[in-house]
């Protein structure tokens, strides 16, 4: 397949999209055309601080800024902050964004996916979570298109999951609060687990997809750290930084109880609150928690030991890897992060530091 060497990046400011970012440019071998809202956010100051990387000022949610960045560039990675648009508007601008790619001459597209749940459950609504399904239906489109299309655009998936720094950060679903002195998870996981991401993995992986097209064509790659069980996590929270750390089982009710008042309020904080689709943030947030604590989701860490022989094994792994850092670095550690006065001082999630709000 044709190399390419300059790629659109839908989503780069967001949390895995200025790791992807930094792990395409770090080596000058690819140049980044992003697309933002605000070129001078502090996000996108960032970016621009790397180095081979420039701005199209603009939304994905209008045709001809698509089709100006895809023109622009023979490579392209897609990945629609679905908790701005809601499930079905993003399931159409996806979908248009590889139809507008293939048009334009995009050589290989990478589209951000996550894990179609509700198929993967045989179709049981208890494990509906429209922030995964809304991707997951557009990845299968793209890789059954990529049939037809596959000699003319190559295509993978980049399938994530939850970063693991959501467990460690404000406004996530998995915040931690200090108990009695007590780091505490109150999550309603059972004996589960999540299949939790490293956002610094997630830089080397879509690396990879680009360069390795052969092979990466056609591929669906579902990445993770491991099942994280929060009981291991606490565990190894305490092993790690000496502070004492517990995970507590909690029902769905219990959960939401505190965020009643917004709990349902769309999940996709532009969808239409009217329209009969649109998933509230508890019936979103549910499947979401279902789909942990009953084992639907699977990974093939055979082959991402394969690809990543250096990728981050175990939540103990990344937790010394972030106390090492700290030490390195000065930086705040893992117990500090976590502080009530600090936990919302930068959130990992761009819409919790966005406040949700903002323009599709």
């Amino acid at each position: 397949m044709p190399t390419v060497s300059r790629i659109f990046v839908i989503g780069a400011t967001g949390a895995q999209g200025a790791h992807v970012v930094r792990g395409l440019v770090e080596d000058g071998r690819y140049e980044v055309l992003a697309l933002t809202r605000d070129a001078e956010s502090m996000r996108a100051r960032e970016l621009a601080a790397l180095g081979n990387v420039s701005f199209l000022q603009g939304t994905f949610a209008d045709e001809a800024m698509l089709r100006e960045g895809m023109r622009a560039c023979d490579g392209a990675f897609v990945n629609i902050d679905g908790f701005n648009t809601g499930e079905k508007t993003e399931i159409y601008w996806a979908m248009r964004a590889y139809e507008i790619a293939l048009e334009e001459g995009v050589r290989f597209f990478v589209y951000g996916n996550l894990d179609y749940t509700l198929k993967k459950s045989g179709y049981r609504s208890q494990f509906r979570t429209g922030h995964y399904d809304g991707k997951g239906r557009v990845g299968e489109w793209i890789l059954q298109q990529n049939g037809s299309n596959g000699d003319r655009m190559g295509a993978a998936l980049f399938t994530s999951g939850p970063y693991i720094e959501m467990a460690f950060s404000g406004q996530t679903p998995m915040t931690p609060r200090i108990e009695d002195g007590v780091v505490t998870w109150r999550v309603p996981l059972g004996d589960g687990a999540v299949v939790h991401v490293a956002l610094e993995d997630c830089a080397y992986y879509v690396r990879w997809l680009f360069d390795h097209q052969e092979r990466a064509n056609g591929m669906d790659l579902e990445v993770a750290i491991e099942h994280v069980r929060y009981a291991d996590l606490a565990a190894a929270f305490e092993r790690v930084t000496g502070y004492p750390a517990r995970y507590v089982d909690t029902d769905l009710d219990s959960y939401f109880a505190p965020i009643n008042a917004v709990a349902d309020r769309p999940a996709g904080y532009n969808a239409d609150p009217n329209d009969k689709s649109t998933m509230s943030f508890r019936d979103n947030f549910s499947g979401f928690w279902n789909q942990w604590k009953y084992g639907i989701i699977t990974r093939d860490y055979g082959l991402l030991d394969e690809i990543h022989p250096k990728r981050i094994r175990s939540a103990e792994d990344w937790l010394r890897r972030e106390e090492r850092r700290a030490q390195e670095t000065g930086g705040p550690t893992l117990w500090e992060r976590i502080q009530p006065d600090a936990i919302n001082r930068r959130p990992v999630l761009k819409m919790s530091e966005d406040g949700r709000r903002g323009a599709l």
